[in-house]
């Protein structure tokens, strides 16, 4: 019997990369699966309190926005150049105004941030959102 030394094997000189592919693959693919389930999973029970008294309403300054861009100050149709002066004015006579934002649905966002943006210089700090309850049978 004898040993032949000359062999056809030769050394691999490079890395088989296909089976690391495969697995970062399957890694991903679990991933990508279990990802939102984790997100998801966050249940809180908020705790249940009992009706508060009534706060004491603060005096508040309606500024409504019309779905043609339109904006009024109270009933009166202001232009938006004259809105953060007018609010200046008013947050002279008192600091503790609360705005009250009414704003159509088909308002774009960009004419709503410029009249959040001349609430904010104006010195507004308190602003709110006025919104209509919805319809009981939408949950």
């Amino acid at each position: 019997m004898a040993i032949r030394h000359d062999s056809d094997f030769q050394p691999m000189s490079e890395i088989n990369v296909t089976p690391l592919v495969d697995v970062m693959l399957v890694l991903l693919v679990i991933f990508m699966v279990t990802a939102p389930f984790i997100l998801q999973s966050v249940k809180v029970r908020l705790p249940e309190t009992s009706p508060v008294a009534a706060l004491k309403p603060a005096p508040a300054l309606v500024v409504s926005v019309q779905a043609d861009g339109m904006v009024f100050l109270g009933r009166e149709g202001i232009d938006l150049t004259l809105l953060e002066a007018r609010l200046k004015g008013e947050m002279d006579k008192n600091s503790d105004l609360v705005l009250q934002l009414r704003a159509d649905t088909g308002v774009p966002y960009g004419r709503i941030t410029e009249v959040m943006a001349a609430a904010s210089r104006a010195g507004v700090a308190k602003l709110t959102f006025v919104t209509a309850a919805a319809p009981q049978g939408n949950k």
